[in-house]
C-alpha cells in the first residue's frame, strides 16, 4: 500500500460509515501573527487524517454511494499559480492533486461556493464540523440556502447535519501500522532530545538555552515543529504545570522538569522527564523521584486490551496516596486520603490522554457514562507527577520538588508497548548519562 492509498482508504472508511450523504471538510486557515506575517502554517488534523494535502485553502467534499453511484472523493485546492509561488513556493493545482492524491475529481477553491449547492442538493444528510468556527458555518448554513431556494424545481434540501467530528474522532482514536510507525520515529527524535537536554545542561545555564538544544534536535531530525509548547521547568517553576515562560537561571541542587514533544508528518509525541541540574539526586528528591516512576509503572502495567481508561489513573493514585503518607506529606490510611482527595495538594492532574495527530487527541473517554474500554491501536500518555509547594505543614526539605514522568503507550493485543523507551527515566540511568 502506497503512502496515498492510507488516505484514500480512510476516506472510503468515512463514506461507508457514513452510509449515505455528503461530507464538507475543510483544512485550516492561515493564521495572522502580526501585521502581515503569518504564524507557521499547520494544516487542519481531520482534513490532512483523510487527505495527506498539507496545503491552506483547501476542502474536502466526499459524496457516499447510493443506488446510482459509487461514492466520490473531490477535492478543491488552490490554483496553479507561477507568480505565487515565486513568493510563497510550490503548489500542486487541481490537476496534479487530483492524481497524487487519489481523489476522483479536483476543482479550483474559487469554484466551491458555485459548486456547493449542486453538490449537497438532493443529498438526505451533510457532515461537517458546525461550531468550530463561526465563518465557516455561516458558509454551510449559506450552501444550503441556495439549495432551498431551488425547491420548487423538485430538488430537495438536506434534512440533517451531523457533526463529522463524531465518526472522525472514533476513526483516529485506532492507530495503523502506518501511523504508528510514524508515531515511533516522532518519539524516538523526542527522546534523542531529552538525552541531548540532560548531556547539555549545567548550572547557570537558563531555561531557554535548553530549549535550544530541544528545538535544534527535533529539525535536525527532520520534525516539521515542536507537538506543543515545550515547558522547561527549573526548581519551583517545575510545580507550575502549563509553565512555558522558560527563562529563568538553573541552579544547582534544583530539579529541572522538561515536557516536550515533537511533530512529525502531522503526529505527536509527548515526553516528560525530571532531572537533576547538577547531574545528581538529593535524598529527598530521590524519594520522591522513585514513588512518581513506581506509579507510573503502576498504572502502565493497567494499559491492557480490555482494561478500562481510568485504570491506569487508579493505579498511580494508589501508590501515589501511600507514598505521600509514607514521607509524611498526608496523614491517615489511603483509602481516607483518596476519599478525602487531599492528595490533589501534590498531585491535581489526570494521569494521561489520548494521543496522536493533536497531543490532546480525538476521541472520548467515557461511552454511555462508563470510562471506555481500551482497545489494540489506542495511543495514551502516561504521566502521573507530584508538585510540593512551600507549605506549614510540608517538611522543608520537600518544597519546590516538581516532578512528573511521562511516556507514550501503544495498546496491543497482548498488553502494551512503549513508545518512548529510549528516554532514560530510573535514577540510575539519568545519572549514568548525566556523568
Amino acid at each position: 500500500m502506497t503512502h496515498f492509498q492510507h488516505f484514500i482508504a480512510r476516506r472510503q472508511h468515512l463514506a461507508n460509515t457514513m452510509q449515505s450523504g455528503i461530507a464538507v471538510i475543510p483544512t485550516a486557515p492561515e493564521r495572522l501573527r502580526n501585521r502581515d506575517a503569518h504564524y507557521p502554517y499547520r494544516f487542519d488534523s481531520y482534513f490532512y487524517y483523510l487527505t495527506g494535502f498539507r496545503e491552506p485553502e483547501a476542502v474536502l467534499v466526499l459524496v457516499a454511494a447510493n443506488d446510482k453511484a459509487p461514492s466520490k472523493h473531490i477535492l478543491f485546492c488552490r490554483q496553479k499559480d507561477q507568480e505565487r509561488e515565486i513568493w510563497d513556493g510550490f503548489r500542486y493545482g487541481p490537476e496534479a492533486a487530483k492524481t497524487i492524491f487519489g481523489f476522483d475529481e479536483a476543482h479550483p477553491i474559487d469554484q466551491l461556493d458555485a459548486l456547493l449547492p449542486k453538490l449537497l442538493a438532493d443529498q438526505p444528510a451533510v457532515y461537517t464540523a458546525m461550531g468550530l468556527d463561526a465563518a465557516w458555518d455561516q458558509r454551510v448554513i449559506g450552501w444550503l440556502n441556495r439549495v432551498r431556494e431551488l425547491a420548487r424545481t423538485g430538488v430537495a434540501v438536506p434534512a440533517e447535519i451531523h457533526d463529522s467530528r463524531a465518526l472522525l474522532d472514533e476513526m483516529r482514536l485506532i492507530k495503523g501500522t502506518d501511523e504508528l510507525q510514524i508515531m515511533q520515529r516522532a518519539a524516538d527524535i523526542s527522546a534523542q532530545a531529552h538525552q541531548r537536554a540532560m548531556q547539555t545542561v549545567r548550572p547557570g545555564m537558563r531555561e531557554f538555552e535548553v530549549e535550544a538544544e530541544l528545538l535544534y534536535t527535533f529539525y535536525r531530525h527532520g520534525s516539521q515543529a515542536p507537538a506543543y509548547t515545550s515547558i522547561v521547568a527549573g526548581g519551583a517553576n517545575a510545580c507550575v504545570l502549563h509553565y512555558v515562560q522558560n527563562d529563568a537561571e538553573l541552579k544547582s541542587g534544583d530539579l529541572l522538569l522538561i515536557d516536550a514533544g515533537c511533530e512529525l508528518d502531522g503526529y505527536a509525541s509527548d515526553i516528560t522527564r525530571t532531572f537533576p541540574v547538577n547531574g545528581k539526586f538529593t535524598a529527598a528528591q530521590r524519594d520522591v523521584y522513585q514513588l512518581v516512576l513506581a506509579a507510573q509503572a503502576a498504572a502502565i502495567a493497567q494499559v491492557q486490551p480490555g482494561r478500562r481508561w481510568n485504570d491506569p489513573h487508579q493505579a498511580a493514585l494508589q501508590v501515589l496516596a501511600q507514598g505521600f503518607i509514607d514521607l509524611g506529606l498526608c496523614q491517615g490510611s489511603v483509602d481516607a486520603v483518596l476519599e478525602s482527595e487531599d492528595y490533589k495538594r501534590f498531585y491535581m492532574h489526570r494521569t494521561g490522554h489520548w494521543l496522536g495527530m493533536d497531543v490532546h487527541d480525538a476521541g472520548e473517554y467515557k461511552q454511555k457514562g462508563e470510562w471506555r474500554a481500551l482497545q489494540p491501536g489506542m495511543v495514551l500518555t502516561v504521566e502521573p507527577g507530584c508538585y510540593i509547594r512551600p507549605a506549614d505543614n510540608v517538611p522543608e526539605h520537600f518544597w519546590n520538588i516538581g516532578i512528573r514522568i511521562e511516556d507514550d503507550v501503544v495498546v496491543t493485543p497482548s498488553g502494551h508497548e512503549i513508545l518512548t523507551l529510549a528516554a532514560p527515566k530510573t535514577i540510575a540511568e539519568i545519572e549514568e548519562l548525566m556523568q
